[in-house]
């Protein structure tokens, strides 16, 4: 499929599932896979259709939903062996979607042998769709998204608010909105220097992952290493707005991980 339709397939998969069901959601259309952790039926239904277009154009694919792998985890343990791949995230920060906050996502990958290749993130309710091609730039709406600055004053301001801060501050000051498909957006755009999540679920971070790199951001674990979806999801992921500044979240949060 090309570029532009599988936007227009997300485009309209959220148009028909997602928005009607924002600050309109039933009792009974909310559930809780642990507590917290909010799933609807917009998630359900939202990723049902996206996996039903995505087999019938690539019908070899592996299909790495949210909630498919919520109910079957073992469907993860393709990935890093799948030559050909998406993920999916029906409804990116349920939560946000829950409380009726427009700050949440509907995000698409696309992996060929464990690289992303392309990404979609549409912010129904804010009406913006990020579109980025690995090596041909990074989009949103349309336009194509300048190269970020590597301010060095910025880097060295957030290195001082994180020293400022104890334990939860120094995650709280790099994380802004609780939805991956609103926060990377922020970054790559210039509006926040750093996100930092303790999950690294692929579905959250893969398309933000690219649409950083292809404006010269930086993702990676806090241990340093590049972010790579195919490896566990078991330590957290740094979006950050340039290699130093990744560095600095780095050295910042490592501290605050589980030995």
């Amino acid at each position: 499929m090309q570029t532009d339709a599988i936007s227009d397939l997300i485009k309209d998969v959220a148009a028909r599932v997602v928005t009607p069901r924002f600050r309109a959601l039933a009792d009974g259309e909310i559930h809780q896979k642990r507590p917290g952790d909010y799933v609807t039926i917009a998630d359900h239904e939202a990723e049902a259709e996206l996996t039903a277009a995505l087999l019938a154009a690539y019908p070899d694919a592996v299909i790495i939903g949210e909630e498919a792998v919520a109910a079957r985890p073992s469907i993860l343990d393709a990935l890093p062996h799948a030559d050909h791949a998406f993920t999916l995230d029906p409804v990116d920060g349920t939560k946000n979607f829950v409380k009726g906050s427009p700050d949440h996502a509907v995000m698409v990958a696309e992996l060929r042998h464990q690289r992303v290749v392309r990404s979609w993130i549409w912010q129904p309710a804010h009406e913006h769709l990020y579109v980025a091609e690995l090596g041909a730039g990074a989009y949103l709406d349309g336009v194509r998204l300048p190269p970020l600055p590597h301010d060095e004053r910025a880097t060295l301001r957030l290195a001082a608010d994180l020293r400022l801060r104890g334990n939860v501050g120094r995650i709280e000051v790099v994380r802004r909105r609780g939805c991956c498909g609103v926060d990377y957006p922020l970054v790559a755009t210039g509006a926040s220097d750093a996100v930092y999540y303790v999950s690294g679920a692929p579905w959250d971070h893969a398309p933000g992952a690219l649409l950083l790199t292809e404006v010269g951001g930086w993702s990676g674990r806090p241990d340093g290493t590049v972010y790579d979806p195919s490896q566990p999801p078991t330590i957290g992921v740094i979006g950050a707005a340039s290699e130093v500044a990744f560095h600095v979240v780095a050295a910042a949060v490592r501290p605050t991980l589980r030995r």
